[in-house]
């Protein structure tokens, strides 16, 4: 968490696979709006946790809420 280095979005879809019906959320490695895309493009993925990318400006959280909505 924090690494701001992109999330493993293949990893995450097939733990999100594995653990159905359990929602799977995606934490670690966001870094960037494309990061929050490429998640939000994986219908498997529920969500997504965005810390420091925001603390430090990289992800504008307005932006990321109109373009994708706060929930599926």
């Amino acid at each position: 968490d924090g690494a701001l280095t992109g999330p493993d979005v293949d990893g995450t879809v097939s733990v999100a696979r594995a653990a159905t019906p359990v929602p799977v959320i995606a934490s670690g490695g966001v870094g960037s709006s494309e990061d929050v895309a490429a998640l939000a493009a994986a219908p498997e993925i529920a969500g997504v946790i965005i810390g420091r990318a925001i603390y430090e400006g990289r992800v504008d959280l307005r932006e990321v809420i109109e373009r994708y909505g706060g929930t599926r």
